[in-house]
């Protein structure tokens, strides 16, 4: 019994409980939604590399939101979709890596919405410094850090969880190994881990989310300074668009560990983990094509290079 509470080498994903026609239909869905994620960031990210107009620290940081989200819902969706056709077990090492990458690709989205602001209010509100401060030493540095200060914080969340035994029966209600729902498999005292997830929180939530909104209340005033209305015009385009990516993301994440809690909060946390892996990956590359006239006017360039060749 005691080596039973020490070690799982195995987990049972209950998923999300619904009929089997359902399920095919929610399979069929949501491996189209996977696909359109996968494409829609992978065409940014071409674009990115392909036309030099792109070459800026704007779209620098937006090329590691691509790879952010392309990596975020493979981490997450695959499983998912192998859930829906009742492949419902996972490995116990298999099951840790998916939640120490899911914390991890989290945090550096976080972090890297923060960088995005940080370069639109130098970009809007010091124009002539903007060359300097934001060089590609600079930008660099600060993507690095983000992936980095990610990475650990989620090393920092597994190394919590490994040193504590698990119980039986060993069902995760979750379809994939969620932080939270892992910590309930624990038979120990978990208050460390759950100060700690709340400690990140602030961290990485809470601070970010204030920083991105300082910096556009001051992108805000600089913009209505602006005399000319196409550059007006162009500065809320390219400011919406970054706008609607952190209203997204920070608000389902507020409204995931701030929202009451209802009878089956376990269900409720599904779907919000469900917007998190899938939903948010897919619209953000629409979002930053359709309100972006560079993005659209790279495409236009792109696809006209190739028509020539």
């Amino acid at each position: 019994m005691k080596e039973n509470q020490t070690w799982a080498t195995e987990f049972l994903l209950l998923g999300f409980s619904l009929t089997p026609q359902t399920q095919i239909l929610l399979f069929g869905l949501f491996s189209l939604f996977y696909a359109f994620t996968l494409l829609g960031n992978g065409v940014i990210l071409g674009l990115i590399c392909l036309d030099s107009k792109l070459h800026t620290p704007m779209y620098f940081f937006l090329a590691h939101l691509a790879i952010v989200d392309i990596s975020y819902a493979s981490n997450n969706v695959p499983k998912m979709l192998a859930n829906l056709l009742n492949e419902k077990t996972i490995s116990f090492a298999p099951c840790i890596m998916q939640t120490f990458l899911y914390m991890a690709f989290a945090h550096a989205e976080c972090l890297l919405l923060v960088m995005m602001s940080y370069d639109r209010f130098v970009a809007i509100c010091h124009p002539l410094q903007y060359s300097i401060i934001m060089s590609w030493r600079v930008c660099t540095a600060l993507a690095v850090a983000s992936w980095v200060c990610g990475s650990l914080l989620a090393l920092v969340h597994v190394a919590l969880i490994l040193r504590l035994p698990f119980c039986g029966p060993h069902e995760i209600n979750h379809f994939f190994c969620e932080i939270l729902s892992v910590l309930k498999l624990i038979c120990a005292d978990t208050r460390l881990n759950q100060v700690v997830i709340f400690a990140a929180s602030v961290f990485i939530l809470v601070g970010p989310l204030c920083l991105v909104l300082v910096s556009y209340s001051r992108i805000l005033v600089a913009i209505l300074r602006i005399q000319s209305g196409d550059g007006r015009r162009k500065a809320f385009s390219t400011c919406s668009s970054h706008l609607c990516v952190v209203g997204l993301f920070f608000g389902s994440a507020i409204v995931m560990y701030m929202a009451p809690k209802s009878r089956h909060p376990e269900e409720q946390q599904k779907i919000l983990s469900l917007f998190y892996s899938l939903f948010n990956p897919m619209l953000n590359p629409l979002i930053y094509s359709l309100r972006n006239a560079e993005v659209k006017g790279a495409l236009k360039r792109v696809l006209w290079k190739q028509r020539s060749i």
